[in-house]
């Protein structure tokens, strides 16, 4: 017989099957080889897994995300579980934003087996580990650090840097921010000020790193300020004392005494955030890096513009806005006040300034100096009595009836307050004071006097304005 047909009468078993002996007895397939040793079984099973100890960081795979735990696979006897306040040092946050199922992460073993027999891990704890010794470097090599900016808290903010890290609101930015809430979300980058494990007290500045990153180019926008251009910028905060203004490369301070040339109760009086405003550069700091800038060195002086428009012996309308123990301040204009000494009020004596007029009350004087370099305008109630050339402005206002044909005041009455105030002189005039020139004569001061009581006005004024 041939081969071929031996090997068809005589076909061989499947590999999946025994085999038979020459006698015919069969020889079953081996399924498993027995190499353990001397060790059981149980000892060989648990060989295989993975060795833990607590505050041990180990790496695993994400195999279930619940609402309130995770598990992961570490190559343990079982999962772990990390709890979801141990997922990320963000507050409430959804397990599904911070893991995703098959991904592989770090771990830190919190303990091996709980009340109920599970492992427990943290997530947030082996990125806390991880991140301090990051850290750590990064401030020994005086590097910035980058993060994401998670919650607003009293004083400023917290920033996910691996850990919370805490930014100071007056570190934000190269001035304080009073709205803290729009940073929320965004990724900032700072410096380490403050660094202590023990405490868990990590502090940031992102100023120090916006000056350190900006210094080239303050510099060079500094060298190319000059004092006395003028410059438009944009109202960036107010504050008490000021109000900052961004030139486009850094913020310049405009003083509350250089927002107007009137008297500024406050700042937002004037201007608000957001206001684009042309501003004169009074000074530049270079040491400091400090621009002092000015609002009202870009307007019309109103000093000037009433010197300009107005003669002495002329006659202008006013308001009694203060009275002193020497006399009374006047407004005659848009931030422009003139004094009445005690002496100019009446042409009698007058022991106090309320004997003649109260504050609010409106009426003629005359001016009677006018010194434009100290600031300074004269006047005279008495003076105006005797009538005078009245200034322009005033004589529309007032109708020309009350002018003869040379601009003369002849009085008709412009308003109730200068009604009561030619009634009061027409009663002056019409009563006796037969001591009247005596008292005069004691009451008018000397040329120092008046000087010196010119020089205590002025310095009210200036306190006042």
């Amino acid at each position: 017989m041939t081969d071929t047909a031996t090997a068809i009468l005589d076909p061989a078993p499947p590999a999946d099957m025994g085999t038979f002996a020459e006698d015919g007895t069969y020889i079953p397939r081996q399924i498993v080889e027995d190499d353990l040793g001397d060790i059981s079984l149980d000892d060989a099973y648990a060989s295989t897994m993975v060795v833990v100890e607590d505050g041990q960081i180990v790496e695993g795979t994400v195999v279930r995300i619940d609402k309130e735990e995770v598990l992961l696979d570490i190559g343990f006897k079982s999962e772990g579980v990390i709890p979801a306040r141990e997922l990320s040092i963000r507050h409430d946050v959804d397990p599904g934003e911070v893991v995703a199922l098959g991904e592989g992460i770090e771990a830190l073993v919190i303990t091996r087996e709980d009340k109920e027999g599970r492992l427990i891990l943290s997530k947030k704890r082996a990125q806390y580990e991880r991140a301090w010794g990051r850290i750590e470097e990064q401030r020994e090599a005086n590097v910035a650090v980058k993060g994401m900016v998670i919650e607003v808290v009293k004083g400023g903010l917290i920033v996910d840097i691996g850990l919370r890290g805490f930014l100071p609101a007056s570190l934000v930015e190269l001035r304080r921010v009073r709205d803290l809430q729009p940073y929320v979300g965004r990724e900032l980058d700072a410096k380490i000020i403050e660094l202590d494990k023990n405490r868990n007290n990590v502090v940031l500045s992102r100023r120090a790193w916006l000056e350190e990153t900006q210094r080239e180019q303050r510099e060079a926008f500094l060298d190319n300020l000059r004092p006395g251009e003028i410059r438009s910028g944009v109202v960036s905060s107010v504050v008490n004392f000021g109000a900052f203004v961004d030139l486009g490369g850094m913020d310049g301070l405009v003083h509350v005494s250089e927002l107007s040339w009137k008297h500024v109760d406050h700042p937002s009086a004037v201007v608000s955030a957001g206001d684009r405003i042309d501003v004169q550069v009074l000074e530049v700091d270079l040491e400091r890096e400090r621009i002092s800038l000015s609002l009202k060195a870009t307007q019309q002086d109103p000093w000037q513009e009433f010197a300009a428009s107005h003669r002495v012996g002329e006659l202008v309308y006013g308001r009694i806005t203060k009275l002193v123990p020497f006399g009374s301040f006047v407004q005659v204009g848009d931030g422009i006040e003139g004094l009445v000494h005690i002496s100019e009020m009446s042409a009698h004596h007058v022991e106090l300034p309320e004997q003649v007029v109260t504050p609010g009350e409106e009426l003629w004087v005359k001016i009677i100096d006018l010194d434009l370099q100290r600031r300074r305008i004269s006047l005279s109630i008495k003076q105006a009595a005797e009538g005078g050339v009245v200034a322009a402005e005033y004589q529309e206002h007032f109708g020309d009836h009350a002018y003869d044909d040379e601009g003369n005041y002849i009085g008709t009455g412009g308003s109730e307050g200068q009604q009561a105030w030619e009634d009061y002189f027409s009663t002056e005039d019409d009563e006796e004071h037969p001591d009247d020139e005596g008292e005069h004569a004691e009451a008018g001061p000397a040329g120092d006097e008046v000087e010196a009581a010119s020089d205590e006005a002025s310095d009210v004024t200036a306190d006042e304005t």
